[in-house]
């Protein structure tokens, strides 16, 4: 069966309930009734309540009608936030600079929204130290607690000690934020039109450093240490 509501000719009831173009009530009318006044207003008669009785119909411009809603369906499926878990795996005896740059990871992806599954791989003896991967868990924990909080605490699994971290701020802020910030780059760019070559320069600078980002953490965001 068809969603669509029927409109005008096809409508088969004696009588409806008559809801004007703008909202007013205009009451029980007979069916032709209803069809006379929607081509003097040259909009069409649409059923909106099929279950009543007498059905409830409005006149409208049912194509017009079609598109908006069909506009606010677009715009809601874009501003929908899905919950994202991104990965980042580490070493117990991860050095200095690794973990700065596993930990720009994770700040990264909480400031997204996103949770972070943080995995640490014991190889060899270091199984026997479960506690060096417990303290990195804790120490990257208070590293970012600004951004996010501890959302299952460090457990043992098989060779490796996972930890998850959930961001403070909600996907759907951490979206507008983002859509904020960029259209404030565009007017501003607008408005110093030479100052916006240094950005894009600048910009471009960040994106190589980004896509290196991204060839140690892929999709899933995984990074071996």
């Amino acid at each position: 069966m068809s969603a669509e509501p029927r409109i005008n000719d096809r409508i088969r009831v004696p009588e409806v309930r008559l809801v004007g173009p703008s909202g007013e009530q205009v009451g029980i009318v007979p069916l032709a009734k209803a069809l006379e006044l929607a081509q003097e207003y040259d909009l069409d008669l649409v059923e909106v309540a099929a279950t009543a009785r007498p059905p409830v119909c409005k006149l409208m411009d049912y194509g017009k009608f079609k598109y908006e809603s069909a506009m606010k369906a677009r715009e809601a499926r874009k501003n929908q936030a899905h919950t994202v878990i991104k990965e980042m795996k580490l070493r117990p005896k991860i050095d200095p600079h690794d973990y700065d740059t596993k930990k720009g990871h994770v700040v990264r992806f909480l400031k997204q929204g996103d949770k972070v599954k943080i995995t640490i791989m014991f190889r060899g003896r270091e199984q026997s130290r479960p506690e060096l991967g417990y303290r990195l868990l804790q120490r990257l924990a208070e590293d970012v607690q600004d951004l996010g909080f501890i959302e299952s605490n460090p457990k043992q699994d098989g060779r490796n000690m996972i930890m998850v971290l959930g961001p403070h701020k909600k996907k759907t802020e951490a979206m507008a934020e983002a859509r904020q910030a960029q259209e404030a780059r565009k007017a501003d760019a607008k408005a110093n039109p030479g100052k916006s070559q240094n950005a894009a320069e600048g910009d471009h600078v960040e994106d190589e450093v980004e896509v290196e980002a991204e060839v140690e953490a892929p999709a899933e965001a995984s990074a071996d240490a």
